[in-house]
């Protein structure tokens, strides 16, 4: 716990800020329920559009609910599927990049050509055509975007364990007798950790944007659950007459991306094991 306490310290006052930032983020996403004044679906008010005021100090939507407090609701719904889409992506994607490079063969070769097969396909486009087919439910939502993330995780785990695997002390470990889970679990993944911890802030980023983009153009989360890329297009047509309402949501994710990225390009650093030059 030291350790852990005295890297954080040690981290640049960039990294520093974003740790602050997702922290925040986190809090507010956590606690929606009790720091919303309102709740997720309530209407506030008749009147759409309402100005900001010590009542709605956002103001309110486009059905006169309160945009405080869906915009604290949003952080939930969009952090939290994100989240769960990338850690399902890690776990598909790293497990069988992993399970290729340490079997190598036919396996390897099977596993890389399906891989390269669908990311040769337009991630925009083929979420757009798997959803507009099956329908924007959570599940299929959450399906298609794992599918396509997994890809990038497959192929960067499998480069880094391709790396490992070669090592005298895995083959050590087959000679032994050890099965493959052992040797993907205890001997693979404990050194290829740092890059694909790296990765999963990566991921997290590219979900974080993609999922908000197709909330944006409505095959995202559906109404009438909070979302901020949905938001944002609800509220667009208030720029017009120069409301900043609708760039709100649309700087909460640009602010938790620019964060995100600030810790991950330490991280980079620090697995890099390249030395600060003063």
């Amino acid at each position: 716990m030291n350790n852990i306490i005295k890297i954080l310290l040690s981290a640049p006052f960039s990294a520093k800020v974003g740790m602050i930032i997702i922290t925040f983020y986190l809090i507010v996403a956590i606690f929606a329920p009790l720091i919303a004044p309102y709740g997720e679906y309530y209407l506030a008010t008749p009147i759409a559009y309402e100005v900001w005021s010590s009542d709605y100090p956002l103001g309110t939507d486009n059905l006169g609910r309160d945009m405080l407090s869906r915009l604290i609701y949003g952080a939930r719904n969009t952090l939290g599927l994100a989240l769960t889409i990338t850690v399902l992506a890690f776990l598909l994607g790293g497990i069988l990049g992993m399970t290729a490079a340490a079997l190598g063969g036919w396996v390897d070769q099977i596993l890389s050509r399906v891989n390269d097969v669908f990311m040769a396909i337009p991630s925009l486009i083929f979420a757009l055509l798997i959803l507009s087919i099956f329908g924007t439910t959570i599940p299929y939502l959450i399906g298609t975007i794992v599918i396509l993330d997994a890809t990038r995780v497959f192929r960067i785990a499998r480069a880094t364990a391709m790396n490992v695997a070669v090592m005298d002390y895995v083959e050590v470990a087959r000679l032994r007798g050890e099965k493959l889970g052992w040797v993907i679990r205890k001997e693979i993944l404990p050194n290829i950790a740092a890059p694909l911890l790296a990765e999963f802030g990566l991921r997290f980023c590219f979900v974080f944007l993609f999922l908000s983009a197709l909330s944006f153009l409505g095959l995202g989360i559906q109404p009438p659950t909070a979302d901020w890329g949905s938001m944002v297009r609800e509220s667009a047509a208030l720029i017009a007459f120069g409301d900043i309402t609708p760039l709100i949501p649309a700087a909460a994710i640009a602010l938790l991306t620019v964060a995100v990225n600030f810790v991950v390009d330490w991280m980079l650093h620090r697995s890099s094991g390249l030395k600060d030059v003063s």
